[in-house]
């Protein structure tokens, strides 16, 4: 994952402002997380700074659960790097711990008796680092882009004519691409499991039918996964527990509040 072109994009032609005033020289600093939670992107961010010469002491690890006022980072090095890198820096892991925090929160939910799955309702630009803090917090960052599996949704099926006639098409596929179709009733789900799909998805249906969708699949091959989806919060996980394999929220991505880190000069010169 390339944070540079973030940075990059930030400065532009130059830092113009800490050009002009801040000093030639080396100080140290440090970095502070402001709230409650589960931290992600330190390595990032260490490697960021490390970039322009700074030196990165990392006082916490990745997927720590931490209490505001914790120390996360200690710099030193060059000020006008420090400096410039701060926003930068600072944003990847404000929304990466917010990221983070909130898949351990479903994670916790989940007590490890099904898989938390996070979406591609990420941020665009940002989704790989956004997926990278699931996968830290304990959640599965499922397909990464359109290119890393067959997914057959609702506009599919209906562009295509229905789940059997989406899966006529897709028996030219190879053989090593695995395949998801979305249902929204047993009757699609038992036709999507006999052709072939590796993983059905009981799309907005609720604990009890997902439930009913599970048994139907499994009939056909115990090796076919179920994932439930469709505006689950965490709360509603534990319902869904023996009901699916995978539950997917878009909202551990797409809604999660960022975590406020700081940045504070300790020495100068």
């Amino acid at each position: 994952m390339d944070a540079e072109r973030f940075l990059r994009a930030d400065v532009g032609r130059g830092d113009i402002t800490t050009e002009l005033t801040v000093p030639d020289t080396d100080g140290t600093a440090r970095i502070v997380c402001e709230g409650d939670c589960t931290v992600a992107g330190i390595s990032i961010v260490e490697d960021l700074f490390e970039s322009a010469g700074v030196s990165v002491t990392p006082l916490v690890r990745d997927g720590d659960r931490v209490a505001a006022g914790t120390r996360v980072l200690s710099l030193s090095g060059p000020m006008r790097s420090m400096i410039t890198i701060e926003r930068t820096a600072l944003n990847i892991l404000m929304r990466m711990s917010g990221v983070a925090t909130a898949t351990s929160a479903a994670v916790a939910k989940a007590d490890g008796r099904i898989v938390v799955a996070a979406t591609r309702k990420t941020t665009p630009g940002f989704g790989d680092f956004e997926k990278e803090a699931v996968r830290i917090a304990g959640g599965d960052p499922h397909r990464m882009g359109l290119d890393s599996m067959i997914m057959v949704k609702d506009n599919h099926i209906k562009a295509c004519g229905g789940v059997r006639a989406c899966m006529e098409r897709l028996s030219k596929r190879s053989f090593a691409v695995k395949v998801e179709v979305e249902v929204e009733n047993v009757d699609d789900a038992v036709t999507a499991a006999q052709m072939g799909a590796d993983i059905v998805m009981a799309d907005n249906c609720g604990p009890e039918l997902t439930g009913q969708i599970r048994d139907a699949v499994k009939a056909v091959s115990d090796r076919i996964l179920v994932e439930a989806s469709g505006g689950i919060s965490p709360d509603d996980i534990p319902a869904y527990i023996g009901r699916a394999d995978i539950v997917s929220l878009g909202s551990i991505t797409y809604a999660a509040p960022s975590v406020v880190f700081g940045m504070d000069l300790n020495r100068c010169g």
